[in-house]
């Protein structure tokens, strides 16, 4: 083998990566994310768990990517380690499709249509149908679909490109005595696991282990501990993903270390058995793509039927090895989902963990507004220390999923997705601004409190009036946008209107007081600060109902929130016409009809 052999057997290992990735890149655009999103519905369910994992894993085209995945959603919190076991068994039986997709090289017939299927024949015409498409159609889905047939195209030039360059090892004695000194299974399994490790792909280590097979000096006896030890190999990527990570984040990744060494360990007992009990015939007979597909395929299957009635004794095992900790036993889950970098291998996954947060900062906000109230007729320091901490938190995940949408934006998104990020930019500075307000009102109890400052009995009545009027838009603000409900974010802006003119109405009713001498000066300033600081949390709300009804438009359709307000405001649209209507009933009318 001449060292241009060896550049193109390098360089066409580089194109199989990088085909075998473009490929499961433009799947996972073209599902649109919804897969990845599966994976954090799962129930307690070994069975759908398993199903789901093989499913997404074969869609992205990399086990290693599902595992890491799957550490990360174990750090956040979101999914527990049974549910991780099940994924982590179907994501070994997932990774198998690349070898049997490689396989359909051995399709020999003169059948046209059979020809056709062969990857020599319908590789070149994928590829340029995929760059067609990829190129020059101008629709999302077209260019996704168009990823996904150029990296099929690309992955099998590559394995072209590596058959061609090992070819000339048919005829090398030194290749045909290392493989045969790899039929030793220690050799074997240790030779697969290394070259696995150092790809970080089982796949492609697979698809070089078919390409060599091309040569005719790959035997079963060989091939056979190989691939068992690739199954072992592709667990690196798990295990260094998971450092750093919470203990029961490294505790997914043992398991799926723990899995695969066990697996492999039975069927070496099992193949190396009935080997010295009665023969395999075959075991010094050539081995084809097929038969190297087949027994990865059957390997994988057969390990996880082998370890589905036995997913507790693998937690119990990755429990002893990574033991519960002191601050295990007594830390509380967590309030703030945790935004875990691993996350982002797989972007849809990452974008919808950032939801979640902001989903959470929202929820924080609304939780500290509501707590304030009371705080301007009874002041208490303990739900002072309660607010300032949770407004301290709120600061820190309005840096933390700043600084986590930016990373995502860094990423491989869709157009959908990137507007999702951009929309959660947005959304974060509202939630975060609510927070602020709220530690307004609460400076401005804490000022009463210090100055021994009350309010009359009648603006008592008012603001809390008008507080029934806040809660109840920052709770349907805050709702529809965690459920992204359009119809819930209609019924957000003639509430607001109604907040509007309420403040109106009692600035006027407040001024009268102070030039009656009702009230002191320093409570008439205080009680208007209040209402302009209330007035705002009502806007802000309308932003966050505004960007909800936005993003529930077609990513190619415009949004002019202005355009909308000013429409809705001038009177055109009946439901929003009925709805003012109805919040004032509620909420204007008796203000109006008090002394």
């Amino acid at each position: 083998m001449s060292f241009f052999d060896t550049v193109n057997l390098a360089g066409g290992l580089a194109l199989f990566l990088y085909g075998m990735s473009a490929m499961g890149s433009g799947l996972e655009k073209f599902a649109g994310g919804k897969l990845e999103g599966i994976l954090r519905r799962l129930t307690s369910n070994t069975l759908s768990a398993v199903m789901f994992g093989a499913l997404i894993t074969a869609v992205i085209q990399s086990s290693s990517a599902t595992t890491v995945i799957v550490v990360g959603l174990v750090n956040a919190g979101i999914m527990q380690l049974p549910q991780a076991i099940g994924v982590i068994m179907g994501a070994n039986i997932g990774t198998t499709i690349t070898s049997q997709i490689l396989r359909l090289s051995d399709i020999s017939s003169s059948n046209i249509l059979l020809q056709l299927l062969k990857p020599s024949t319908i590789a070149p015409i994928f590829a340029i149908i995929g760059a067609v498409m990829f190129v020059f159609m101008k629709s999302k889905k077209a260019n996704d679909l168009g990823q996904i047939f150029l990296g099929f195209g690309i992955l099998f030039t590559g394995m072209f490109t590596m058959e061609g360059a090992v070819a000339p090892l048919r005829d090398s004695p030194l290749f045909l005595q290392l493989f045969s000194t790899l039929t030793n299974p220690i050799l074997g399994v240790l030779a697969g696991a290394l070259v696995t490790a150092a790809l970080q792909s089982s796949s492609a280590s697979i698809g070089i282990l078919q390409a060599l097979s091309s040569t005719g000096s790959i035997t079963w006896g060989a091939a056979v501990p190989i691939i068992l030890g690739q199954n072992i190999g592709t667990t690196i990527t798990s295990m260094l993903s998971s450092v750093g990570a919470s203990r029961n984040a490294r505790r997914s990744a043992i398991v799926h270390l723990y899995f695969n060494i066990i697996g492999t360990l039975l069927f070496l007992v099992g193949i190396y058995s009935l080997k010295a009990a009665v023969g395999i015939p075959f075991w010094g007979d050539v081995i084809s793509r097929g038969g190297i597909a087949n027994f990865h395929t059957v390997f994988n299957v057969g390990t996880t039927l082998l370890f589905l009635p036995f997913t507790k004794v693998l937690s119990r095992l990755a429990y002893l090895t990574i033991p519960v900790s002191e601050e295990e036993r007594g830390s509380a889950a967590p309030d703030m989902p945790v935004l875990d970098e691993r996350l982002l291998v797989s972007p849809p996954v990452a974008v919808q963990q950032a939801k979640s947060a902001v989903d959470a900062m929202g929820q924080y906000a609304q939780q500290n507004l509501l707590a304030v109230f009371p705080l301007l007729f009874r002041y208490q320091g303990d739900v002072v220390a309660l607010v300032e901490q949770k407004e301290s938190a709120l600061d820190q995940m309005e840096a933390n999923i700043d600084d986590y949408l930016v990373r995502i934006s860094d990423e491989a998104l869709s157009e959908n997705e990137n507007r999702i990020v951009s929309q959660m930019f947005s959304q974060v500075t509202e939630f975060e601004r609510i927070g602020d307000y709220a530690i307004n009102l609460m400076n401005r109890a804490a000022e009463m409190a210090d100055k021994d400052i009350t309010f009359t009995p009648v603006a008592q009545r008012e603001l809390r009036h008008l507080f029934a009027a806040l809660e109840e838009i920052v709770d349907m603000s805050v709702r529809c946008y965690i459920h992204t409900d359009a119809v819930l974010a209609s019924r957000v802006e003639p509430l607001e209107q109604t907040i509007d003119r309420m403040c109106d109405l009692l600035k006027d009713k407040h001024i009268d007081r102070l030039k009656n001498n009702q009230c002191t000066i320093d409570a008439g300033i205080i009680f208007l600060n209040l209402l302009t600081n209330l007035e705002r949390v009502a806007d802000h709300c309308s932003n966050v109902a505004a960007l909800v009804m936005g993003g529930e438009l077609d990513v190619d359709e415009m949004f002019d929130v202005h355009a909308l307000r000013k429409r809705l405001h001038a009177g055109y649209e009946e439901q929003y016409n009925t709805l003012l209507e109805s919040y004032q009933l509620k909420y204007l009318s008796p203000l109006t009809k008090e002394e």
